[in-house]
């Protein structure tokens, strides 16, 4: 296929795609989350920063030891963030007002309920689980890294050390070990030694934050972080001071991400359709250019042979004519001087 060819069917191809389909992106119906799926909630109010979760996390999902021992809460001394190596991390948030004390929050993945980085993935390697948990998919990541950029809790990370196999790593709320039996709830939670985790069904989850306004008036704030965020979560929150203070945004408003997204995803087709077309075509030039070029210097080196070959025979053809050339003229001289000695000698004989 001529260059020129390709690229005008290419371009039919785009424009194709920006007229007759639509990306499959949430619609502006609110999406309540699946019946019956499971979350965790966390209680601020509990949590003691002992790090404990940090270590059943690291523990059953086999990750590389921290530089520092989970034991050692110097670490508590900065703000962390997760990373490829740590799903989950305790922050210690001080002198916020009206709070008697240091006050600690687990960070981890949320579990969307319409996860941002599902809706920018246009491969569809995250999954939103019918129990609740965001899953990835290795096998069809291309490692566009969209979803890190999407986030809007800044929870995917990316193995950049790893050249030829790197990963997406998050927290997966320990679905795989759940569903193959080896876990009943997650790492993190069955850790935690003061009961500031509790794994359930959301729904469930959401009575027990409740109930827990009511039997401690005062002792909250009456909200549940995660119910309504971002179109809701699977992990919630409740706390006694602002969750600003402890390191939640309180800007997301109650929105998914996928209707904020909805409008900008109706260019993944082009993506999806155009990309693998115009990889091929341009895989088709260089291939087509490496042909060429390879005939044209198998032609240049025929040339070249064939070249040197006239000159050596032209060469070898001057050479053997001077050779005959000096053989001729050297019988000449010495028939000449055998012809004047012979002379010389019959002039002697005759004197």
């Amino acid at each position: 296929m001529k260059r020129r060819a390709f690229l005008s069917l290419l371009g039919a191809g785009g424009a194709a795609c920006l007229l007759g389909q639509s990306a499959q992106a949430a619609g502006p119906k609110e999406f309540p989350g699946y019946p019956g799926s499971f979350g965790v909630l966390f209680d601020a109010t509990r949590c003691i920063g002992c790090r404990r979760c940090e270590a059943g996390c690291n523990q059953v999902n086999g990750l590389p030891a921290p530089p520092e021992p989970f034991d050692d809460l110097s670490v508590l001394d900065k703000q962390r963030r997760t990373n490829a190596k740590t799903y989950t991390i305790v922050n210690r948030y001080d002198n916020i007002p009206g709070a008697a004390g240091p006050v600690f929050r687990k960070n981890q993945c949320q579990h969307c309920l319409e996860p941002a980085c599902a809706s920018s993935c246009f491969v569809r390697a995250f999954t939103k689980t019918p129990q609740g948990a965001v899953t990835w998919d290795a096998s069809v990541c291309v490692g566009c890294r969209y979803c890190m950029i999407a986030c809007p809790f800044d929870i995917p990370t990316f193995e950049y050390w790893e050249p030829l196999s790197p990963r997406i790593m998050k927290c997966t709320m320990c679905w795989p070990q759940i569903t193959t039996g080896k876990l009943t709830v997650p790492g993190c939670v069955g850790a935690c030694p003061v009961e500031a985790l509790v794994y359930g069904k959301r729904a469930d989850l959401l009575r027990i934050a409740r109930g827990r306004f009511a039997a401690f008036p005062g002792r909250y704030l009456d909200h549940i972080y995660g119910e309504h965020e971002m179109g809701g979560t699977n992990w919630l929150y409740i706390s006694g001071v602002p969750f600003k203070d402890i390191g939640l945004r309180e800007d997301l408003g109650t929105t998914s991400a996928p209707q904020y997204t909805s409008g900008a995803l109706a260019v993944v087709p082009i993506i999806a359709t155009a990309w693998p077309a115009l990889l091929v075509g341009i895989y088709a030039i260089h291939r087509r250019m490496d042909k060429v070029s390879h005939e044209e210097q198998v032609q240049a080196v025929t040339q070249a042979v064939a070249k040197a070959q006239e000159e050596a025979a032209a060469k070898l053809a001057k050479a053997k004519a001077d050779a005959e050339a000096d053989k001729k003229a050297a019988i000449e001289r010495e028939v000449k001087k055998a012809l004047e000695e012979a002379a010389k000698g019959q002039t002697e004989e005759d004197k």
